[in-house]
């Protein structure tokens, strides 16, 4: 059976359009806001909308609750991508032109890969591969500066840093992705907005007037929370590297709306490391994969319907329809394209 990924691309994608317009609209916001403070408000803003929006949501209770096992998985995603790397967007912005930032941002597909490959044994093919080494060398070439030290870009390295540390992120998030979504974007949001927040007022950054701050969260809750949600949720189903593949649209949209806002014409970095970059993310998003695969017993909890990995039974008043419980699942072996879903995270051998 085909795994149906028409919807959660579709997430990814909205995920992706809205993070991909934070970029040039945040380089605005620093002329009058300072990095960390901005990055600060920036995810207060997120976890503000994701409270409300599953207090108008209807459908929260059909998710599975965090629990203390996902604590783990949890903190790392909110330190490394709610707490360190907005921070190092922040500043590397600050030195960096916004269409430049903004195509950087594709690096993220690349750390989110290779640590999905690396330690949680999601499986790269030859694309993917392929892909890594396009992206990566379009990622150097828009860092290169040789009038800097080592002939490098202190601005395009800080958003090279917080790419990885989104890589990391995705990755842990990965691990709990089957959970209640809005619960995470909760605790990621809010929690690594107020460490932010302590952090900017340890290093005297004023809070900004009501006007400019209410504009940042707002920008926020609209590009990073709303995002925030969306992406968990394609993660859910498209797995870290597939789900971060789609995603690498957002550098290119961030592109554009930045050479809208500020018109200028590219350097010949920017024009060489476009096609590269748009190569790369293509062939991460048209991905095939297909083999004969063994689903090994395991117990866990998830929002799910009955399908083909979905054969058990209820108690007494539970409903079949979309819900979600613990249950346990059968060994199966079979195959069909599939993706490294919450079912789908077996070890491959090379040529697959």
């Amino acid at each position: 059976m085909a795994t149906d990924t028409r919807v959660p691309i579709l997430f990814a994608l909205l995920a992706a359009t809205l993070f991909g317009a934070s970029a040039p609209l945040a380089k605005l916001l620093l002329s009058s806001v300072p990095p960390v403070m901005l990055a600060a408000l920036l995810y207060i803003g997120a976890g503000s909308a994701v409270v409300v929006v599953r207090l108008l949501a209807r459908s929260t209770e059909r998710e599975a609750p965090l629990s203390r096992q996902d604590a783990p998985w949890l903190a790392g995603s909110a330190l490394a991508g709610g707490f360190l790397a907005p921070v190092l967007l922040m500043l590397g912005l600050s030195f960096t032109p916004a269409a430049t930032a903004s195509l950087l941002l594709n690096v993220e597909a690349v750390a989110t890969a290779l640590l999905a490959a690396a330690f949680f044994h999601e499986g790269i093919g030859r694309r993917v591969l392929g892909a890594i080494g396009l992206i990566t060398a379009a990622g150097m070439v828009l860092s290169y500066d040789p009038s800097g030290e080592l002939g490098l870009s202190l601005g395009a390295l800080g958003v090279v840093g917080a790419c990885a540390l989104w890589g990391l992120d995705n990755n842990c998030a990965r691990q709990i992705s089957g959970k209640d979504p809005f619960a995470i974007g909760t605790v990621k949001g809010l929690g690594a907005g107020t460490l932010s927040l302590a952090l900017a007022i340890v290093l005297g950054n004023p809070l900004p007037p009501f006007g400019s701050s209410l504009t940042v969260i707002l920008l926020g809750a609209f590009c990073y929370g709303i995002s925030m949600i969306t992406f968990l949720l394609a993660l859910r189903h498209l797995g870290a590297s597939r789900t971060a593949g789609i995603f690498g649209v957002a550098p290119f949209i961030g592109a554009g709306i930045s050479l809208v806002i500020t018109p200028e014409i590219p350097d010949w970095q920017f024009v060489v490391a476009l096609p590269l970059m748009a190569v790369g993310a293509l062939l991460i998003a048209r991905e095939h994969h297909e083999h004969r695969h063994v689903h090994e017993p395991m117990t866990h909890a998830h929002r799910h319907r009955h399908d083909e990995h979905h054969r058990h039974s209820h108690e007494e008043g539970q409903s079949a329809d979309v819900h979600a419980h613990v249950h346990t699942h059968e060994r199966l072996e079979h195959s069909h394209p599939h993706t490294p879903d919450l079912h789908h995270r077996h070890k491959h051998r090379k040529e697959e």
